[in-house]
C-alpha cells in the first residue's frame, strides 16, 4: 500500500496530540523512510524541563539510532509545525532529504516564516513541503493556547473573588 502525505501528517498530529494531553505545546513529528514510519517524537519541553526536547529532535534522534547512522538522507520528516532554528539546523545536519511541514510558524518558523535556512549557504537543503494538513494542525495549536488563555483567566478571576 502506498501511502499518502496526510496519513504521514495524521501520525505526527497523533503525537501532537499527546503533548497537548501532557501540557506541552502540540507538536508533533514522524520520520518516514522506504514508506514507513521508523520513529517519531513529540514536544516534551515542560515535562524535561528542558529546551532542546522539541518532536522534531526526538524524531531525528530515534531514527539515527535506528539506522545506527546520523545521515538521513534516504528519510523524511513530517511535522505539524514549522520547525524552530534549532530544529532546522538539527535537519540540515542529519540530510533529511523532504521536510514535510503542517502550518508555518509566524514567531519562529526558519524555513520561510522569520527566515529560511534554506537561503544560507549550508551544504543541505531539505526540500520543502508546506500545507499538509494545514487545517488540523493550525486547529490544533489554536485550541490548545484559547484553552491556556482561559485558564489563565479563570485562574485571575479566582485570585480576585479571594
Amino acid at each position: 500500500m502506498n501511502k499518502s502525505h496526510e496519513y504521514f501528517m495524521r501520525a505526527a498530529l497523533r503525537r501532537a496530540e499527546t503533548a497537548a494531553k501532557y501540557g506541552e505545546v502540540p507538536v508533533g513529528a514522524v520520520v518516514v523512510c522506504d514508506g514507513k514510519i521508523i520513529s517519531g517524537g513529540r514536544n516534551k519541553r515542560e515535562t524535561a524541563k528542558c529546551a532542546t526536547c522539541h518532536a522534531e529532535i526526538f524524531a531525528i534522534e530515534s531514527a539515527c539510532r535506528k539506522l545506527s547512522g546520523w545521515r538521513l538522507f534516504m528519510c523524511d520528516l513530517y511535522v505539524t509545525l514549522e520547525p524552530c532554528p534549532m530544529c532546522a539546523g538539527a535537519i540540515i545536519n542529519s540530510r533529511i532529504r523532504n521536510v514535510y511541514i503542517g502550518t508555518r510558524d509566524p514567531k519562529s518558523g526558519s524555513f520561510g516564516s522569520v527566515v529560511n535556512f534554506n537561503d544560507l549557504p549550508y551544504n543541505h537543503k531539505p526540500e520543502l513541503h508546506f500545507g499538509i494538513c494545514e487545517e488540523q494542525c493550525s486547529g490544533i495549536l489554536t485550541d490548545f493556547f484559547r484553552s491556556l488563555r482561559e485558564k489563565k483567566k479563570s485562574l485571575l478571576s479566582e485570585e480576585q473573588v479571594n
